[in-house]
C-alpha cells in the first residue's frame, strides 16, 4: 500500500509541475504577444506617410479580451481608418486615376508575425 501512496504523491508532484511550467508558458506568450504588438505599432507609425502627423499618431495596441490562458491584441488606427486602408491600396481619383498606394501596414504585420514566432521559440527554450 505505501507503494501506491509514493506512486500518487510522485503523480500529484509532476502535475503541480506541470501546471507551474504551463502557467509560466502562458505568461511568456503574453508577454511575447505584448510585445510584438507594440513593435508592429511603432513599425507601422515609422513607416505611416506624414502630412499632418495626425495619420502617424492615431495608431495605439487595443486589447480585445485578455484571461488566463490567452490575449487578443489588435494594431489599429483609433480614428483615421478610414484613410489607413486608402493610403495602404491607393485609390481612385474623382477625375480619373489613381493615387499609388503607400503600402506600410502589411510590412509591418508581417515583420510582427515573424518576431513573435522568433519570440516564442526563444522564450520556450526552441532556439532563435
Amino acid at each position: 500500500m505505501s507503494r501506491n501512496v509514493s506512486i500518487n504523491e510522485m503523480g500529484d508532484a509532476i502535475m503541480e509541475e506541470l501546471e507551474k511550467y504551463s502557467k509560466l508558458a502562458t505568461d511568456d506568450m503574453k508577454a511575447a504577444v505584448k510585445e510584438t504588438a507594440a513593435s508592429v505599432r511603432k513599425d507601422i507609425q515609422a513607416g505611416a506617410p506624414v502630412d499632418t502627423g495626425k495619420y502617424k499618431k492615431s495608431w495605439s495596441v487595443k486589447n480585445m479580451h485578455e484571461d488566463s490562458q490567452s490575449i487578443d491584441l489588435v494594431v489599429h488606427s483609433r480614428n483615421r481608418y478610414q484613410l489607413a486602408h486608402l493610403l495602404e491600396h491607393g485609390h481612385v481619383k474623382r477625375g480619373g486615376g489613381r493615387v499609388p498606394a503607400q503600402p506600410h501596414i502589411a510590412s509591418a504585420e508581417e515583420r510582427g508575425n515573424e518576431k513573435l514566432v522568433n519570440t516564442i521559440k526563444q522564450k520556450l527554450g526552441g532556439g532563435s
